[in-house]
C-alpha cells in the first residue's frame, strides 16, 4: 500500500533563504533545491515505512548492501561483503574504519542493534513485517554481524537489507526501545551516509550537506548542499517548477500537470521504471454473494468488465499503463495473467456467463470505497470511471463513497469495506514483494502485515495453504528458471482467485530545470531518489 514504505530544530535561516533565492539563478554555490508533496513520518527508521521518510533515509543511512543508481544488482554499501555461510545464516563482513558523522565507530554492534530495534520497538508505523524470516541478529565481533532466518536459503532476504528495515543508526544515541524524534535524530547526527542534515524543519525545509567521511556504494555528492522543500498541495509544486523556483520537482504531481510541464521550456520531465501498482481489494467475507461460488462469480465478472485502457489513457493520460498482474511488467517472472483469464478489453458476455452461471441476480450492488488525498487527485475520476465502467455493463450497481486517508487507513482492515482502493510501492525490485505482503498467511506476530486488508468467506484474515506452499518455494529457490515458473504460478492462481484485481501501473516521474543532470539515472526500480546523482 503507501501503506508501504516532533518539534524541529531552528531552521539555518539565512543559508536556507539563500539557497531559495538563488534557484534557478545559475549561482551553484547555492547547492540544489528538490521539490516534493510526500511527508516525513520519522527519520528513524524503526518509526516509518513510508515514501517521504525514505526519500531522507536514502541520504543519510547507510546500509549494509545498496543499489547503485540505474542498477538492480546489489552492491556493498556498509558491508564488504555478504552471502550464506549456512541455509538459514546470511552473515556479513563490515568494512573497517567506518564512523558515523558524530565521529562514533560503525562496527557490527551497530548493524545488530538497528536490526533488532527495528523489531523490538514494533512500531505501528514502522518496516518490523519486513523482518518477519529474520529469527535473531548477532554481532559476532565488531566486522561480522549474522542473520539467523526461519526459512532457508530465502533468495529475498539479501534485498531486505536495502529496505525500509535496513538504514544502519548509532547505538550510542538511538535508543534500544522507542522511536527517536526527528529533532533528537538530527542534533545526535548519528548518519553516515553520503549526506548530513544541517537544517531541519520537518515537514517544511530540510538541508542535506555532503558528509566527507562516506565510503559506500554511492559516489561521492557532486552537490555539497541539497535543500529538500516540501509542499502541502501539488498545485504549488508546479508552479514553482514551471517558474524555475526550484530545480527539481520530485513526487507527486497531476497526470495533467505532467502533460503541461511537457510542453514548457526551460525543463524536462524525466521518467523511468517505478513499480508503482495500483489495485482494488475484494473483502471476500463482506462483498455481495450468497456463497463462496457466486462471490468468486462477482470478483470474474469485475475482472471481466473494467476497461485498463481507458483509465490509463483518459484519466491518467499515458503516465500509468494497464496492469495485467499484481506483478508489474518489467519485474523479473511477471506475467500477464489476468490478460489471459479475462482478456485485454471489458467483455460484457463473458461477465454475464459468470454470474449466469453461478445464479447471481443482476445488477449486483456493490460498495466501493475509495481514498481522494493519498494515491493523488486524480483517484476520484479514477473511481469515477471505474463506477461507470461498471455500471454501463447492466450487471452492477455501484454506491461509491470516498473517505479521507486519516479515517480510510484506520477503517479499510478492521470495518470490512466490502470492495476498496488501495495502491503500492515496492520494498526491493523482485516479484515476491508485489505476492507475499498480501498473500502469505496472516499471524499475530506479522503487525503491519497487509494480509489483514482482505478475509476469506468466514471472516477470517485471507490464507490459502496452495499459495503458502508456492511462496514459500519461491523465495527459498536459488534457481531462476524454476524459480520464475513458481511465480508464474502463483500468479495464475492469484488472476484465478482474485482477492485482488490490478488495475495500472505507474513509472518514476521527476521535472527538473534544464541543466540539472543525473536525474534520469537514479529513477530505477530500486525506487530510491539519490541526491548523489544530482548536479547542475
Amino acid at each position: 500500500m503507501t501503506l508501504r514504505r516532533g518539534a524541529a530544530i531552528a531552521l539555518t535561516t539565512a543559508v536556507s533563504a539563500a539557497a531559495l533565492v538563488a534557484c534557478g539563478s545559475g549561482d551553484a554555490t547555492a547547492g540544489l533545491i528538490v521539490g516534493t508533496t510526500d511527508k516525513v513520518v520519522s527519520i528513524d527508521p524503526a518509526g516509518s515505512y513510508d515514501n517521504g521518510s525514505t526519500t531522507v533515509q536514502t541520504q543519510v543511512y547507510q546500509y549494509l548492501l545498496n543499489f547503485k543508481p540505474g542498477s538492480t544488482e546489489l552492491s556493498p554499501d556498509a558491508a564488504e561483503s555478504c552471502d550464506f555461510t549456512e541455509p538459514t545464516v546470511y552473515t556479513c563482513t563490515v568494512k573497517p574504519g567506518l564512523t558515523f558523522a558524530n565521529g562514533n565507530d560503525l562496527t557490527a554492534s551497530d548493524v545488530a542493534f538497528s536490526f533488532q530495534r527495528v523489531v523490538d520497538i514494533n512500531d505501528p508505523n514502522g518496516p518490523a513485517s519486513l523482518l518477519g524470516n529474520m529469527a535473531s541478529v548477532e554481532a559476532v565481533d565488531d566486522s561480522t554481524v549474522t542473520f539467523t532466518l526461519n526459512s532457508p536459503n530465502d533468495q529475498t532476504f539479501p534485498q531486505i537489507l536495502v529496505t525500509s528495515a535496513g538504514p544502519i543508526v548509532d547505538e550510542e544515541t538511538y535508543p534500544a526501545d522507542e522511536v527517536l524524534a526527528d529533532d533528537d535524530a538530527v542534533e545526535a547526527n548519528g548518519f553516515s551516509g553520503p549526506y548530513t542534515i544541517t537544517s531541519y524543519d520537518k515537514n517544511e525545509l530540510a538541508e542535506f550537506t555532503a558528509n566527507p567521511d562516506y565510503d559506500g556504494a554511492y559516489d561521492a555528492p557532486a552537490e555539497d548542499v541539497v535543500t529538500l522543500k516540501y509542499y502541502a498541495k501539488s498545485e504549488n509544486l508546479k508552479l514553482d517548477i514551471e517558474n524555475e523556483a526550484i530545480d527539481v520537482a520530485y513526487r507527486s504531481l497531476t497526470p495533467t500537470d505532467i502533460a503541461d510541464l511537457e510542453k514548457k521550456d526551460g525543463i524536462t520531465v524525466h521518467t523511468g521504471a517505478g513499480g508503482e501498482l495500483r489495485y482494488m481489494v475484494f473483502n471476500l467475507d463482506t462483498m455481495p454473494g450468497g456463497t463462496p461460488a457466486q462471490k468468486l462469480a462477482v470478483r470474474q465478472a469485475v475482472a471481466s468488465s473494467v476497461d485498463r485502457s481507458e483509465l490509463s489513457e483518459d484519466v491518467y493520460q499515458g503516465t500509468y499503463s494497464p496492469a495485467w498482474s499484481m506483478v508489474p511488467e518489467g519485474q523479473t517472472g511477471a506475467t500477464e495473467a489476468f490478460k489471459e483469464l479475462y482478456g485485454d478489453a471489458p467483455n460484457l458476455d463473458a461477465a454475464t456467463k459468470y454470474l449466469t452461471d453461478a445464479g447471481v441476480t443482476t445488477p449486483v450492488e456493490i460498495q466501493l470505497q475509495y481514498n481522494p488525498d493519498h494515491y493523488g487527485s486524480n483517484s476520484d475520476q479514477e473511481y469515477n470511471a471505474v463506477k461507470r465502467q461498471l455500471e454501463d455493463t447492466g450487471l452492477f450497481t455501484v454506491n461509491l463513497q470516498s473517505t479521507e486517508w486519516v479515517t480510510y487507513s484506520e477503517e479499510f482492515p478492521t470495518d470490512g469495506y466490502p470492495v476498496f482502493q488501495l495502491g503500492w510501492f515496492p520494498d526491493f525490485p523482485d516479484a515476491d514483494n508485489y505476492l507475499s505482503p498480501f498473500l502469505s498467511p496472516y499471524s499475530e506476530d506479522k503487525a503491519g502485515n497487509f494480509t489483514n486488508s482482505h478475509y476469506n468467506e468466514d471472516g477470517t484474515p485471507y490464507s490459502d495453504p496452495e499459495m503458502t506452499s508456492l511462496l514459500e518455494s519461491e523465495r527459498t529457490d536459488g534457481d531462476p528458471t524454476t524459480r520464475a515458473a513458481t511465480l508464474g504460478q502463483i500468479q495464475t492462481r492469484l488472476a484465478e482467485q482474485v482477492p485482488f484485481l490490478p488495475l495500472l501501473t505507474g513509472t518514476s516521474v521527476a521535472i527538473a530545470v534544464d541543466g540539472v543532470k543525473g536525474v534520469e539515472d537514479t529513477l530505477d526500480a530500486s525506487f530510491k531518489f539519490r541526491f548523489t546523482s544530482l548536479s547542475q
